[in-house]
């Protein structure tokens, strides 16, 4: 059982990344206010599920390089919590406000009256949202056993690889992401809506989760050799 304290302490990360979410989104449409409402909310939720998840990666990796950044690794579970949320109000957006339920319409298809049926009209359209759609699926999963009841039902060593998978959720992510950044309007004469400026704040994002990933290896690595080393320079 929770103690008073122990309660409040997980109230205080929920509110922390509820607020941070809140923010972020809220900046991130002010920053498109030219755009159609739909597309403002769109990418506004979307972008900031893709920065909560960033967050989650990269917490790990800065708790090896920085010992005080150990503190902050709890909130990798509220981190990734929330993400799942945005992402499920995005991919609502999405059905209702882009391609108005029709499921044809989300993976390229459009009605073509002279033929009487749906016709490919965007190749990158449907593989995009098909990776979007694992990408929830799997983020649902990490997010319904993202609690102490899981970890206990399924046992340690299963719930630690089942979370595990939060690197495949990231890299779907990138990719979905990526596609309506840099892709999606170059079939068009010129961009609709206007170049999106989150393109190379979105790379540097995703470098900066990489390198820090790598240096937490590398510093890893040395550290598991060096008994090795000391024990070879003994001998």
């Amino acid at each position: 059982m929770k103690t008073t304290s122990q309660h409040w302490v997980w109230w205080k990360r929920h509110l922390v990344v509820i607020v941070l979410s809140g923010l972020g989104t809220g900046l991130l449409l002010y920053s498109r206010a030219e755009w159609s409402t739909m597309h403002r909310w769109n990418r506004a939720i979307g972008d900031m599920s893709l920065v909560l998840v960033a967050l989650a990666m990269a917490i790990g990796p800065m708790s090896r390089l920085w010992r005080a950044a150990s503190r902050y690794l709890p909130y990798r579970r509220e981190l990734g919590i929330y993400a799942i949320v945005l992402a499920l109000v995005h991919a609502t957006i999405i059905l209702f406000g882009w391609v108005t339920l029709d499921l044809m319409r989300l993976f390229g298809f459009e009605f073509h009256p002279q033929l009487q049926q749906y016709v490919m009209v965007n190749h990158g359209f449907a593989l995009a949202n098909l990776i979007g759609i694992v990408a929830l699926l799997y983020g649902i999963v990490l997010a319904v056993t993202s609690n102490d009841f899981s970890q206990r039902w399924l046992g340690s060593s299963v719930w630690k690889y089942v979370q595990q998978g939060t690197y495949i959720l990231w890299w779907l992510s990138v990719l979905h992401t990526a596609y309506f950044l840099f892709f999606h309007f170059l079939d068009y004469h010129r961009a609709t809506p206007e170049p999106n400026w989150a393109r190379w704040p979105f790379v540097a994002l995703v470098l900066a989760v990489v390198l820090l990933q790598i240096a937490a290896s590398t510093v890893t690595w040395r550290k598991s050799i060096q008994p090795r080393g000391g024990r070879a320079r003994a001998s």
